[in-house]
């Protein structure tokens, strides 16, 4: 194999490779120029040619800069060379657990005429890359290397070989179990390609170096235990940040024309099918952004890591493509044979991918426990779903205890033993009353209500007309109306009845509603407080520590901090959710797109979130009470809680 072709990609990114290299020669070149200068003084002073006067003075003074100046420079290279690069945390897949797969890719890579990465390993993002794994830090202990890391057991050899070793290649966990066999060698194909320029030896020193200079930068930001060693952190510090910069525009451009030689070498190898395979990539990526935020999310938070991800995101984009009315086309090529199929056992690497995604996207131990544990699909609406709800649905009630809100706000009804939804009803309700004691607002103004927020107007003035108030209210479910239809086809659908809401703030019916909603805030914030710190499991400290700090997790939060509005909502859903299960027959459901949602008489009930929002915002249950009326969900009988 060749390798490195005549592409012009990857005869800029030589060019460039040697840029980065110059840089480094200056930056040798600058260490050792004051010990030449004091070999210089020191032949001549030892010669007679530089002697007598001020010349000893000077021989001795630019000998010991010249030491000095050396023994930071061996200290800054020591230091380049044990900083451990950053690497992805993926899940290894041996060769004898995927023989098909690693056929394939060394297949292509013979089409390509380039080599074979080293090993592959399984990511869970819809993502593909090449990585560098050479450094000895990050090849297997002698003690732990077995049948689950041969794969990479080629990466352990020498670093200082001529011939550098190939990177690992990187593939998306959701690609094996969406695409078929030909779309993920049609996809593979550009990423494999890039081998070749990277088996050349300048492009690999150069990056060798500034991936080097990169993880120096990294260390020396680290905080320091003492004095001493803080000074020294921030004088390697300022050095490699200095080369870093010097280098970064060089890096950038080789790297870009290492991807443009790679794509211009895969365009001989499964261009067409690529063409169709792109779109599946994109379709793979919404699929599982919504099986994270939606379905995967609610489960870890409640201490449940769902088993097969992978496989959860065919039945989501299945359920995708049928709703975007695109079932005819797709339901051919689900008839071939899946990417997976390349793998010996599929669900055990689903499982190892599922739990690597549950660590990296929500910050969960390494290993399972009593507290962590595993779920199926089959499970999932009763372990999660209906444990969600009543978590919820008990927390609202806590709170609510503990403003002193009883059973029932109703002075003709007697209170009932156990928690009811009327209760909730009813504190949440604006009452006459609650209207004619709001504050007026500034300057003679119409009154103004608290939310989460701070005040906003109130669009039901007593003082205007009944008909001009109606006309508002009316407008108003309007919009709630419209923004649930728009969340059924877009991205902002409701969660199980539920609704993500708009993302604002919001304005809340009355005063004693925002304290509901802060209340809510502060006793899921003291619960996170409380919980035990989720540990590392087994993983070693020092220098063979793990790929990643446990205090870093998660690595990438899927979603922002919810408002006080969207925590009330969700909890009052919760409520309605558990009067329906426990007073009209309804059950729990998985939606693979929307998350936990609601099923009455085997439907789904899709129509609840406009009228959540209209009770928690302008204090109106007449829709809510209308719907649960409609459902047969009876709010005054007491439900079960956890």
């Amino acid at each position: 194999m060749t390798g490195m072709g005549v592409e012009v990609g990857a005869q800029a990114a030589r060019s460039r490779a040697l840029a980065v290299l110059r840089i480094r020669s200056r930056a040798l070149a600058v260490a050792l120029l004051p010990a030449a200068a004091a070999v210089v003084l020191i032949a001549g002073g030892t010669t007679g040619h530089i002697s007598g006067g001020h010349w000893g003075v000077t021989r001795w003074i630019v000998t010991g800069v010249a030491v000095v100046v050396l023994l930071c420079a061996a200290g800054i290279a020591l230091f380049v060379a044990r900083a451990r690069p950053a690497v992805s945390p993926t899940v290894q897949i041996a060769e004898d657990s995927a023989p098909d797969l690693y056929r394939m890719v060394r297949d292509l890579a013979d089409r390509l005429d380039v080599p074979a990465p080293s090993a592959i390993a399984l990511t869970p993002d819809c993502d593909s890359w090449l990585e560098d794994r050479t450094h000895r830090a990050q090849s297997p202990p002698a003690a732990e290397s077995g049948d689950d890391t041969e794969g990479i057991r080629s990466l352990a050899g020498p670093r200082h070989g001529r011939l550098p070793v190939a990177p690992v290649l990187v593939i998306g966990s959701p690609f094996l179990w969406w695409m078929r066999v030909g779309e993920l060698r049609a996809v593979l194909a550009p990423v494999v390609a890039g081998t070749g320029p990277s088996a050349h030896p300048d492009i690999a020193a150069a990056r060798r170096f500034v991936r080097g200079l990169d993880a120096a930068v990294a260390v020396a930001a680290e905080p320091a235990r003492g004095p001493l060693a803080r000074t020294a952190l921030a004088g390697v510090g300022w050095v490699t940040r200095l080369l870093l910069r010097s280098c970064r525009g060089h890096a950038a451009e080789m790297e870009r024309g290492v991807a443009a030689a790679a794509a211009e070498r895969a365009q001989a190898v499964d261009y067409g099918v690529r063409i169709v395979a792109q779109e599946q990539v994109g379709l793979a990526y919404a699929g599982w952004d919504r099986l994270l935020t939606r379905v995967a999310l609610p489960a870890w938070r409640m201490g449940r890591w769902p088993s097969r991800l992978d496989a959860g995101v065919v039945a989501a984009l299945t359920e995708l493509s049928r709703r975007d009315r695109l079932a005819e086309g797709f339901t051919s090529r689900l008839g071939e044979r899946p990417a997976c199929d390349l793998l010996e056992e599929p669900g055990v690497v689903d499982e190892a991918a599922s739990l690597l995604a549950a660590r990296l996207f929500h910050g969960g131990p390494a290993e399972c426990g009593p507290d962590w544990a595993p779920v199926g699909w089959q499970e999932y609406p009763d372990e999660v779903v209906d444990r969600t709800w009543r978590t919820d649905a008990a927390r609202l009630h806590r709170v609510l205890d503990a403003q002193g809100v009883h059973v029932t706000t109703n002075p003709t009804t007697r209170d009932v033993d156990g928690p009811t939804l009327s209760r909730v009803l009813d504190h949440l309700t604006v009452t006459a009353a609650d209207t004619n004691a709001a504050p007026a607002a500034p300057g003679g103004g119409r009154p103004e209500r608290t939310g989460a927020a701070g005040p906003a107007a109130d669009p039901a003035d007593p003082t205007e007309p009944a008909a001009d108030s109606t006309e508002a209210r009316e407008h108003h479910d309007d919009e709630h109306e419209q923004h649930h239809h728009e969340g059924e086809d877009g991205d902002d659908g409701d969660r199980g009845g539920v609704g993500n809401g708009d993302g604002d703030e919001g304005t809340l019916g009355t005063e004693r509603t925002a304290t509901l909603a802060a209340g809510l805030s502060a006793e899921l914030a003291r619960e996170e407080a409380a919980a035990p710190v989720r540990g590392g499991g087994t993983e070693q400290t020092g220098p063979d520590r793990t790929l990643w700090d446990d205090g870093m997790l998660p690595l990438f939060p899927l979603q922002p901090p919810r408002s006080g509005r969207e925590i009330l909502a969700d909890h009052v859903t919760a409520m309605i959710c558990c009067a329906a299960m426990d007073t009209a027959g309804a059950i729990p459901g998985l939606d693979w797109l929307d998350g936990p949602t609601l099923l009455i008489n085997g439907e789904r009930a899709a129509d609840l979130t406009p009228r959540v929002l209209t009770l928690i915002e302008d204090g109106d249950p007449t829709p809510l009470r209308s719907w649960l009326h409609h459902s047969g969900i009876r709010p005054e009988k007491p439900v079960r809680l956890v």
